[in-house]
């Protein structure tokens, strides 16, 4: 039975032009999956944003949409270009120039996993990799895509927050050469996904939240904020990462005891981010 590609949790009615997306915490892996790789069920998860869909599920009590991938990010990486395709790993494909993604193993469909770790014992065909594209990718960038012209017909403008997960290791290395470990890393690739006015409002939320923030260090965003990004369009993408060693056991890939009171915490930053979407009469309304 395969795997349906997304899930969109939508609001009673949609009060903000903000759209929340999270492309890497399915886990859902199909059984012939596990059968076929190298390694085990658990080994396997490394590379997914686990509970990152838990984390921003109140995010339609918002009014904003949520868009959940189903598939795992170690089938298939929604935040790479569809013909991020490695001829390390696929028949028939041909490098053309250099792409350090793809190279290191980590296109449209990974080689590996979290550490360099393999994936598959030799290469897939071509028609196989194809049909995860067609099944999986671009359904759920249609969907993606559709929202955000909701929004944007609605509001004037759409705003995208693109939700992620990072290694604590990650931002621990950061720590090292700047001496202040972030707990939420905004990627706007560096001002061209988003207005900085917008980033500000977002990073300001966080900040009053209690984290420790940075931009575009470690992770400046990837394809996701690179293909939607349109800040001269009133589109805009921003993407958050967030440390997993907040809330969750990272080796175990459990929740932490903390973990609903984290989400809790959260819930607040959802709120004030949802808000800064909201119609001016809504506003109003609210107050």
């Amino acid at each position: 039975m395969q795997t349906q590609a997304y899930h969109i949790f939508a609001p009673e009615s949609c009060r903000t032009s903000v759209v929340f997306a999270s492309p890497h915490s399915g886990n859902d892996y199909p059984e012939w999956f596990i059968r076929r790789s190298l390694l085990n069920a658990h080994t396997i998860r490394s590379s997914e944003d686990a509970f990152v869909d838990q984390l921003f599920a109140d995010a339609p009590c918002f009014g904003a949409p949520f868009l959940v991938a189903n598939a795992p990010r170690a089938l298939l990486d929604l935040n790479r270009a569809a013909e991020e395709l490695d001829p390390a790993l696929i028949q028939g494909v041909r490098k053309v120039g250099h792409n350090p993604r793809v190279a290191s193993g980590l296109g449209v469909i990974p080689r590996v996993v979290a550490n360099g770790r393999a994936i598959y014992h030799g290469k897939m065909s071509r028609a196989e990799a194809d049909h995860r594209v067609e099944h999986y990718w671009r359904p759920y960038h249609r969907a993606l895509t559709n929202l955000l012209a909701a929004a944007h017909n609605q509001f004037g403008e759409a705003i995208l927050i693109d939700c992620h997960s990072m290694p604590h290791e990650a931002v621990a290395g950061a720590a090292r050469r700047s001496g202040n470990a972030p707990e939420i890393v905004l990627g706007d690739r560096f001002g061209a996904a988003a207005d900085v006015e917008i980033v500000d409002r977002i990073e300001a939320a966080f900040v009053r939240a209690g984290f420790t923030v940075s931009r575009n260090t470690p992770f400046a965003g990837a394809y996701v904020t690179q293909q939607y990004g349109r800040p001269h369009r009133r589109q805009h993408a921003i993407q958050v990462e967030i440390d997993r060693a907040l809330y969750m056991d990272e080796a175990r890939i459990e929740p932490l005891p903390e973990f609903d009171s984290f989400r809790t915490r959260l819930r607040g930053v959802i709120a004030e981010i949802s808000e800064i979407g909201a119609a001016p009469e809504q506003d109003l309304a609210a107050e």
